[in-house]
């Protein structure tokens, strides 16, 4: 929980200034952000890696220096105003960022029980998002009332992340890890509905958190502290839907929460497609915004299917299969942008469907052996019993 609280401080204040960075200091339009946003996911596409260096360090240590890297980053990312700078620093960041999700996920996956692992993530997510509302409150106040730039925020904020990861490291304890991991690449075809399920949320989330920002600012005209209060107002709405989120999963099971969630999914994102003013779109930003929670169930589907000597090193893979999409549609759908904006969005509603029929796969108790809809149907039928 300190982990996820002490990463959203620099991380939520730097997604949140990073348009109007861009756009009001760097002259960013469609292309550029594309650009910059396909370099900041190389590093999740990258994230398989991170089982190797199991060999030099445990998960733990390896999600603190993570923190650090991120940290760092984002405290001098003001110092260099310029593309290639903006490019370099973004590149650094994502790595901390990406490297760091990929242990905080592997060790909670680990250390949480399967019975109570949904509720436990949702509180762990509303620690973030509590987290964010703090992130975000300084940087209204500061660009409203301090008058500070975005270079000053950027090191304030950057800064706080590397001094918490460091008296965590200091402070906490080295826990008992779990099961003792592969230190390979492991690849299973009874996980594949999982990657399919990651590769498609992948796609979906670059549209939103790409284009939905960007339209704020470029189309509707937000200013960064318009910006600060609707992210404010998300985190908000975030610390009570997340421990909602695990709760409903633990009583629905995952296939039906994630058919709720692409379902919704395909309504708002053909609605952004004709967005007619600011607060039609700001309302669609908080519905999309609310959706996000319920990842949390395509990782505890994954948790009782798998393996538990498997999970750090699916982790780092499913975090690659995440970002596959993720590195190209960034600048594949902002050259679209610039010919037709609701096309990236229709787009999008036509991911989120396809997201819905994989969805409709997962069981409705999976289990080792039983990791799709039909899989226990199959059992059944193989010893007679009847259906």
């Amino acid at each position: 929980m300190v982990m996820a609280a002490a990463m959203q401080i620099a991380f939520a204040a730097w997604m949140l200034m990073t348009n109007n960075f861009a756009y009001e200091v760097l002259s960013f339009t469609g292309r550029e952000i594309g650009i910059q946003q396909s370099i900041r996911e190389i590093p999740g596409f990258l994230s398989f890696a991170a089982v190797f260096l199991l060999f030099l360090a445990r998960e733990q240590t390896l999600a603190y220096l993570s923190l650090i890297l991120l940290g760092g980053a984002a405290a001098v990312t003001g110092y260099f105003p310029s593309f290639t700078g903006f490019l370099i620093t973004t590149f650094i960041s994502s790595i901390g960022f990406h490297y760091y999700e990929t242990m905080h996920q592997s060790l909670s996956l680990q250390w949480l029980p399967k019975k109570t692992a949904p509720a436990i993530m949702g509180k762990i997510l509303a620690i973030g998002s509590f987290a964010q509302l703090v992130s975000f409150a300084f940087v209204f106040a500061a660009w409203l009332w301090l008058g500070l730039h975005f270079t000053s925020i950027f090191l304030v904020t950057g800064v706080v992340t590397v001094i918490a990861a460091f008296a965590m490291w200091l402070l906490f304890p080295a826990f008992k890890d779990g099961t003792p991991q592969h230190k390979k690449l492991i690849l299973r075809r009874r996980y594949w509905l999982y990657y399919a399920l990651t590769f498609m949320g992948g796609a979906r989330r670059q549209i939103f958190m790409v284009f939905a920002i960007f339209m704020m600012v470029e189309r509707f005209g937000f200013e960064l502290h318009q910006v600060a209060m609707l992210a404010f107002v998300n985190g908000a709405l975030n610390i009570f839907i997340a421990p909602m989120v695990g709760r409903w999963i633990v009583r629905f099971g995952e296939r039906t929460v994630l058919t709720w969630e692409y379902i919704g999914l395909v309504l708002i994102f053909s609605a952004y497609a004709f967005v007619p003013n600011w607060w039609a779109a700001t309302l669609l930003y908080f519905l999309d915004h609310a959706l996000f929670s319920i990842a949390i169930a395509m990782k505890t589907y994954f948790q009782k299917i798998a393996d538990p000597a498997d999970i750090a090193p699916t982790a780092g893979v499913a975090f690659t299969i995440n970002h596959i999409a993720a590195v190209f549609i960034p600048v594949l759908f902002g050259m679209i942008w610039l010919w037709n904006p609701a096309a990236v969005f229709l787009a999008g509603a036509g991911m989120a469907f396809m997201s819905l029929l994989l969805a409709r796969m997962v069981p409705v108790l999976p289990d080792v052996g039983n990791e799709f809809a039909w899989s226990a149907r199959r059992k059944l039928a193989a010893t007679g019993a009847p259906l």
